[in-house]
Parts: C-alpha cells; sequence; structure tokens
C-alpha cells in the first residue's frame, strides 16, 4: 500500500515523533523511551514515516538513527495554503460587509435624529 505524508500526520504519535526527530536524530531505542507505548509500535509508526519519506534511517554499526526529512511537508503546507488564502479572502469579505452594514446603521440613526429636530 503506498502511503502519502497526510496519512503519516493523521496520527498524534506520528507528529510527535516527527516533532522530536526535527530536534535532532534520535536511535529508534531513545525515540521509544519517550512515550508510554511499546517499542513495536513506535516501530510501526516509524515505519509509516519512513514510507511516506517524512523521516530517513540510517545505520551506524549495531544501531539506526532516525532523522526528520521536513521538505516532504511542503505537501501538507501548499494543501493547506489553498484553504488559508480562500478564508482569508471570505473573512476579509465579512469584514467589509459588516463594516458597511455598521455604517449604514450609523448613518440611518444620524439621519432620523436630524429629522425628529
Amino acid at each position: 500500500m503506498r502511503r502519502d505524508v497526510f496519512q503519516a500526520i493523521a496520527d498524534p504519535t506520528r507528529r510527535e515523533i516527527i516533532n522530536i526527530l526535527a530536534h535532532k536524530p534520535l536511535n529508534l531505542n531513545a525515540v521509544a523511551e519517550k512515550f508510554d507505548v511499546s517499542r513495536p509500535a513506535i516501530s510501526k509508526h516509524v515505519k509509516i514515516l519512513e514510507e511516506c519519506g517524512l523521516i530517513s534511517i540510517k545505520r551506524q554499526g549495531r544501531e539506526r538513527y532516525c532523522q526528520a526529512r521536513l521538505d516532504k511537508l511542503s505537501e501538507v503546507h501548499e494543501w493547506t495554503e489553498k484553504f488559508k488564502i480562500f478564508w482569508t479572502q471570505k473573512l476579509d469579505a465579512l469584514e467589509n460587509f459588516l463594516e458597511r452594514e455598521a455604517h449604514g446603521e450609523q448613518k440611518a440613526k444620524t439621519n432620523s435624529k436630524r429629522k425628529s429636530k
């Protein structure tokens, strides 16, 4: 099964693994020690992250070191940026509408006060 970056970040444990490895590369045992789940469970998460290209694993002697590859998150950034632009435009339009409405109400009150004098 082909995995993608969105599958990888869907799980909070995997997001935390990425966060930990973003600061410095660690061996699998060091990663596993940071969680209250079994080492095999962490190994499965690491495997998924590797398949998605978010981490790379290198052997150094008997140890396997995991290193984050954050450039792969650009796919997520590009996807979410579209929604950011969309919602920013919508919220700006709403703000403009509300300002016009408030200005219109203020103008109407001013006109009614003048008429009543």
